[in-house]
């Protein structure tokens, strides 16, 4: 199969991490933290070496910040919801996935006011004015995707970091489609909360997902067993065990730790621009394929992740999907949960086809998938 979905979660796991989720399985198969026997305590270590690595590799300090969650979605989750309350003002961007769009929903119902700052497609000095003009002296949170998950482009996160710091506003980033892509520098960036989805630029496993809290979040999300204070009836208030209540997701754990190591080991600037290439050499050919709409201008580096969407005309995007399984290559189609994104497009009717590489993805699988499409 060709596997043009990472954008959902990369679809071939390297072979480290592959072994460290195996290893975990075989080896750990202990709860870190709620045992002082010597398996327990090994397994704890390598818990914490894994938030060393996670703090390094996004410019925080303190590893004690790196908070494990069941996914990218309950970590933004866990900020928006600890923070936020009713007659809170809020702003976020046009292009939000619906894990942060859908919290807001709901917190507006109950009272919250929030304001969405247009995103100028091709100009990010134009979109940070339009975060600036709408933040106000009661504004309690601003929230950005780092890169829209339909479009690929990528957001000026670092002038809007440093707006919210020169206002003393927190500052929410999802990178759910950057982590491990671009590099990222929370302090140098001004980003109080970094979100992550580990299973796709890092190729971790699915089911777990990373807050990193440089900032205070006065209420938690979920409460229960930390393994710490358990005469206590409280909630702990020292981190991570604040917001880790439960098991944490041992092997995912390890795969992380694994993952992170290949895209060291790669280099994540040979990995983006291995991938950047692809993609324009993809972008150049569909362009000069009839019948092929396409929806952004030729991917830049920095200003593009390597997702891209379009349309075969005659077909709805489920259509051509579909018959691109039947092909063996798999990609998205529909609204990929931003119709937001999707109105900014004039697409939130059709839905867009949508591809996004790897490190794994190939010129000939490439050459393939570009064969297709000009046969449909």
């Amino acid at each position: 199969m060709i596997y043009f979905d990472n954008a959902a979660t990369s679809g071939v796991k390297p072979p480290e991490v592959v072994s460290a989720v195996t290893s975990a399985l075989k080896n750990y198969s202990v709860n870190p933290g709620r045992g002082g026997y010597p398996r327990s305590v090994d397994c704890s270590e390598k818990v914490f070496e894994c938030r060393k690595k996670v703090a390094q590799f996004f410019g925080a300090d303190s590893p004690e910040r790196v908070i494990f969650t069941a996914n990218c979605t309950a970590a933004l989750n866990t900020v928006i919801k600890g923070i936020c309350r009713p007659g809170d003002h809020i702003v976020a961007s046009s292009l939000e996935h619906n894990a942060v769009v859908r919290p807001l929903y709901k917190l507006q119902r109950l009272g919250a006011e929030v304001d969405f700052a247009e995103v100028i497609f091709g100009d990010p000095d134009a979109t940070a004015r339009s975060f600036e003009r709408l933040i106000r002296d009661d504004t309690r949170l601003v929230i950005c995707t780092h890169a829209s998950n339909v479009t690929g482009e990528v957001m000026p996160v670092e002038k809007i970091g440093r707006i919210c710091a020169e206002r003393n506003i927190p500052f929410l980033v999802d990178a759910a489609q950057t982590a491990g892509i671009l590099p990222i520098d929370m302090k140098s960036s001004f980003i109080d909360y970094l979100c992550v989805a580990p299973h796709k630029g890092l190729y971790a496993p699915m089911g777990l997902g990373v807050l990193i809290s440089l900032g205070e979040i006065p209420d938690t999300l979920l409460e229960g067993g930390t393994g710490t204070l358990s005469v206590s009836y409280e909630q702990p208030t020292d981190y991570p065990e604040r917001f880790e209540s439960g098991t944490v997701n041992v092997p995912a754990i390890f795969g992380l730790s694994a993952g992170i190591d290949f895209v060291k080991q790669k280099g994540i600037g040979t990995i983006y621009q291995h991938e950047m290439q692809l993609m324009r050499y993809i972008y150049d050919r569909l362009k000069d394929t009839k019948g092929v709409v396409l929806y952004t201008p030729r991917p830049q580096d920095g200003r593009f992740v390597p997702t891209l969407s379009f349309n075969i005309s005659g077909l709805s995007s489920g259509e051509a999907a579909e018959i691109l399984g039947r092909h063996s290559i798999a990609v998205r189609s529909g609204l990929h949960c931003a119709s937001m994104a999707h109105r900014r497009l004039g697409t939130v009717d059709s839905g867009t086809v949508r591809i996004c590489l790897s490190a794994f993805n190939s010129k000939r699988e490439a050459d393939t998938f570009l064969s297709v499409v000009k046969n449909l």
